[in-house]
Order: C-alpha cells, then sequence, then structure tokens
C-alpha cells in the first residue's frame, strides 16, 4: 500500500537542520514497514508558496524562524489556512479516510492562531537549547509520549510562545494540552504549553521532537556558533548545551518517540490496523 507524506517547510529559505530530521525519520518509518511504501514530497510553503493538495495522508509542517505572524495576509499563508480547512473539513466527515498532521515549533505557533487555542506572544526572553519539559496529566495517557518519562528533553529555539489556554476552544475542539514548559517557581509568568492535540489526527509540538545529535552538535560545536551563544546567553548557557551533547540519551530519546509514534499511529489508521 503506498501512503502519501508532505513535509510543509516554513524555514523561509533559511539554513537549517530541521528538514533533514524530518525527511530521516519519514525514511526511518518507511523502512520498518514492509507492506507500505511510505514517500515524501518537500512543498516550500513560506518562501516559494508551495501547497500540498488532499491527496496526502500525512501532513508534517516543519519550524521556522521569525515572527508566526508575519504571514498574516499573505498568499502563502492563504493557502495554509485553506489546506487547515480542508483537512479539518474531512476528518469530520465519518466516511471519509483521515488525514493527519503534525506541527513544529513555528507551525505550532500558526496553528494555535489559527484554532484560537491561546495567546501567541514573544517571549520575554529568547529560550534556546535543550530543555526539559513536563507531561501534563493527560500527556501521561497519550500514546505519542507513552515511552517518554514524566519529564523528557526537547530541543527549544523559540522567541515566541503560546499561553493562557482559551478553554472555550480546547472545549469546543476537544483538544488537549498534553505538554507544558518547565516548571519555574521563580518566575511570575504563565507557563508555555509545549505540546496540544487537537484530535486523533491532528498534533502540535512547540518544542523540536525532530532534533538529532547530529542537529544538535551543529548548533554547539561549531567555533563561532559556540562563541554567539556565549554573547547572547553566556558561558553557563554553553557548558549546559554541551552537557546534554555528552549525555545524547535525553534528545535521542525524544527523536526516537515523538514523530515516529505519530506517523506509526497514522499508518496503522490508514491501513486499517487500528479501529
Amino acid at each position: 500500500m503506498k501512503i502519501k507524506s508532505a513535509i510543509i517547510d516554513l524555514y523561509n529559505n533559511e539554513e537549517n537542520q530541521g528538514m533533514r530530521c524530518i525527511q530521516d525519520i519519514i525514511k526511518e518509518a518507511d523502512e520498518r514497514y514492509t507492506d507500505v511504501d511510505l514517500k515524501y514530497d518537500i512543498f516550500d510553503t513560506r518562501y516559494k508558496g508551495e501547497i500540498p493538495d488532499m491527496s496526502y495522508d500525512i501532513f508534517i509542517s516543519s519550524g521556522g524562524p521569525g515572527d508566526p505572524f508575519d504571514g498574516k495576509g499573505t498568499q502563502w499563508e492563504k493557502k495554509y489556512f485553506k489546506l487547515l480547512d480542508k483537512i479539518w473539513t474531512n476528518n469530520q466527515n465519518k466516511t471519509k479516510k483521515k488525514k493527519f498532521i503534525f506541527f513544529i515549533c513555528h507551525s505550532f505557533q500558526i496553528m494555535a492562531r489559527y484554532f484560537e487555542l491561546g495567546d501567541v506572544i514573544p517571549r520575554n526572553s529568547k529560550s534556546f537549547g535543550i530543555v526539559p519539559i513536563h507531561k501534563t496529566e493527560l500527556g501521561r495517557l497519550d500514546n505519542i509520549l507513552k515511552e517518554l518519562p514524566e519529564i523528557f528533553y526537547g530541543a527549544d529555539f523559540r522567541s515566541w510562545q503560546v499561553v493562557n489556554p482559551n478553554k472555550k476552544s480546547f472545549r469546543e475542539l476537544g483538544a488537549k494540552l498534553i505538554v507544558k514548559e518547565k516548571i519555574r517557581p521563580h518566575v511570575e509568568l504563565p507557563r508555555a504549553m509545549m505540546a496540544i492535540r487537537i484530535s486523533n489526527e491532528i498534533i502540535g509540538t512547540q518544542f523540536h521532537p525532530e532534533a538529532d545529535i547530529p542537529s544538535m552538535q551543529h548548533h554547539f560545536l561549531q567555533p563561532e556558533r559556540q562563541k554567539q551563544v556565549v554573547e547572547e546567553y553566556g558561558e553557563k548557557k554553553l557548558e549546559e548545551m554541551l552537557n546534554h551533547l555528552a549525555n545524547p540519551d535525553n534528545i535521542t530519546l525524544t527523536r526516537n518517540t515523538v514523530i515516529p509514534n505519530f506517523l506509526n499511529m497514522a499508518v496503522d489508521n490508514l491501513t486499517n490496523k487500528v479501529g
């Protein structure tokens, strides 16, 4: 059976490791299935205005730089939201084959705008590095997180955040907040929402679950990048990041769990292996 995947590139032509990581995860998923041909196409949505059509079964929408409002009113965002309209409408029809979509970081913030899930606002300071994040009570029950401990680690690079859950939207959608930002008892600010399940088919994470050790090494082992980290965040932040790279199990577990579980669930559903 052939299953078509679309990777929606929102990096706006900026050099990144995220696209390579997403492709690697899909290729690994394809190798796990002997009876499924899981292939992907890439759509450069933010830079070139490319958008997948509804012939695709699975969509993964990438991270990206900058302000999650900078696409407001642009053609690419209009086409992006129209695709989300079609996916949502399709999934409400019980007779139609479901479409699955995963949103990462920048896409998560746009998803939050689209579904009106909370306030999408700038952070007081940029979150940068590998950080501890916490499952909620609902997150403990979520299949996508089941192999992860109560507190796990994720790559987090953002100047924006989604806070103050809109209870009305959550209730109407049946959405679930499954991961929150680390507890900061000394900071009197709301904790950011870090992962939300909109439905069985639609989920997003504020962190980068696709990040792997080579991508982190790309960020932190180059001398010029180390200098930049020290200048912007201090020696302590660089030391913290290097310690994480010396103990790769934390981020590797997240990388091998979240999106692979999403793909497994999608493929099982599309091949009628689950009800």
